[in-house]
């Protein structure tokens, strides 16, 4: 995957200066020791020009670190901590920032050895929000050098997504479909997070296209697809278009990305795309995805945006699909129930027409893509990759900027089970705890769209705090609650 950055986070420990300093810095040092016996060292760098105990301590850390190359910053209170100096470092360093605070070592040294950064860090979030600078603080700030190592750790996904959204192009190109107004995509939200935005008509799409027409390039491409699908080719017909359409959207990304280091595309594929294209560009897609690049369908702009930054937080291959149907009884009696813990109303069906990447899939095939060809000629619906979603665990989450410009999200972990589909398309039986309370409460009562970002694991835990981190507000992250915990909509009387 080569749209992911590289983090590096800088270490950088302050002190009061009525403390003694060699607390921060022997706490420092025994820090970096603990990261890096557990993790992967160049993930980090201990700044050793000095503890920030002044405004010009600040500066010099400051200059140290970015000359270091590091992209994200922990401030590491080493005993309470100067509340100026510490959160202007954090105000001038441009990436993201977290806040970590040392626990005391030993009842056997609390005159001088007390550091009382518990303390400290009451005034450094204080500060920090007076200054309204956004930073990432744990859920308990306060450790072990261990326990901070693997605080550290935490932040990297969260640090990860926060750095590649502020270097990040969005390029969309056409408008929504039409009867797709749930993908409507107000784009002052994406602004205020920091990602540029680049819309294209569908013209412009098809011009590039028709120039990559005999590109040299496109036998290696055939090739690779080839190798990729093996015995799943079964439309090899298609292949040289797919071909030429990959090439021009990688060409496109690289002479449109400008400034930006990183980019998602928001792409249209019905209703004119396929008897103008000849094909379909699920396969297309799933392939960008699985190098790192989201593409999203029915240029669902902020699902592209979603997909990337699930990309992000899990460095992993990730899905876009519709919440799309509910499982039959009969599916639910003879495969699920009694063999899982899950209630019919937890269990649904998510899909999309081929854009899972072949890595994602237990089995697949190259196929037409069905409810297009239920009204266009098949020969121009070939391109979709389908086949059931590998089973296990899941997150299923999406960031959107509703009609009237208000940020929100959801995020609920669940699994795909390993229960045949019997259906078409990339798809899978999901299963999320209280799925049908979160469906009616958040889903319906939030206004989302159908299309959900679909990550390969359990992130909800950094994806909550990267979307804190951006802005949105916590009483607009939905999550799939317990049972027996309610939403503000929910009737109590059932």
């Amino acid at each position: 995957m080569n749209n992911i950055p590289k983090m590096k986070v800088g270490i950088v420990a302050v002190s009061r200066d009525c403390f003694p300093e060699s607390l921060s810095v022997n706490r420092r040092k025994a820090l970096v020791e603990a990261y890096k016996a557990k993790y992967d060292e160049t993930d980090i760098y201990e700044c050793p020009v000095c503890i920030v105990e002044s405004e010009i301590h600040m500066v010099q850390a400051l200059e140290d670190i970015k000359a270091a190359g590091c992209n994200a910053l922990c401030v590491y209170l080493g005993n309470f901590g100067p509340e100026i100096s510490e959160t202007l470092l954090a105000k001038h360093f441009e990436g993201p920032k977290m806040f970590v605070a040392a626990a005391e070592e030993s009842s056997s040294d609390l005159m001088d050895g007390r550091g009382d950064a518990y303390c400290g860090m009451l005034n450094a979030s204080y500060n920090l929000k007076l200054r309204n600078i956004k930073a990432y603080i744990p859920e308990y700030p306060v450790g072990t050098a261990e326990e901070c190592a693997d605080m550290i750790n935490d932040f990297l996904p969260i640090a990860r997504a926060v750095y590649a959204l502020n270097n990040m192009k969005l390029i969309s190109f056409g408008p929504r479909p039409l009867n797709f107004l749930a993908c409507n995509a107000p784009i002052k939200q994406l602004y205020n997070i920091g990602v540029e935005i680049e819309e294209n008509s569908e013209l412009d799409l098809f011009e590039a296209f028709n120039k990559h027409a005999g590109d040299e390039r496109i036998p290696e491409v055939v090739a690779d697809m080839e190798a990729e699908l093996g015995a799943a080719n079964k439309k090899p017909e298609v292949l040289a278009k797919l071909a030429q359409y990959e090439l021009t959207l990688l060409d496109w990304i690289e002479e449109h990305k400008g400034y930006r280091k990183y980019v998602a595309i928001a792409g249209k594929c019905w209703p004119a795309f396929q008897t103008q294209f000849g094909f379909v560009p699920c396969y297309v897609n799933s392939r960008l995805a699985a190098r790192g690049i989201p593409v999203s369908c029915e240029v669902d702009i902020y699902g592209a945006l979603s997909e990337f930054i699930g990309t992000m937080v899990s460095q992993d291959t990730v899905t876009l699909l519709d919440i799309n149907n509910s499982v039959p009884a009969d599916m639910y009696n003879d495969d699920i129930k009694g063999k899982y813990d899950y209630t019919h109303k937890d269990t649904f069906m998510a899909f999309h027409c081929g854009n899972t990447a072949i890595g994602k899939l237990s089995s697949c095939e190259m196929k037409y893509q069905k409810i297009m060809a239920r009204t266009l000629p098949v020969e121009v619906t070939n391109g979709t990759l389908e086949g059931d979603l590998v089973p296990g665990d899941i997150t299923f989450y999406r960031l959107q900027s509703t009609a009237d410009n208000v940020l929100r999200g959801y995020i609920a972990q669940g699994e795909i089970l390993p229960v045949a589909t019997k259906s078409f398309g990339g798809i899978g039986v999901f299963a999320i705890p209280e799925m049908g309370r979160f469906y009616r409460h958040v889903l319906i009562e939030g206004n989302y769209p159908h299309h959900g970002a679909v990550a390969f694991g359990n992130y909800g835990k950094a994806l909550y705090e990267v979307f804190k981190y951006i802005g949105v507000p916590v009483e607009e992250i939905g999550y799939n609650r317990p049972k027996g915990v309610l939403y503000p909509t929910e009737n109590p009387w059932g």
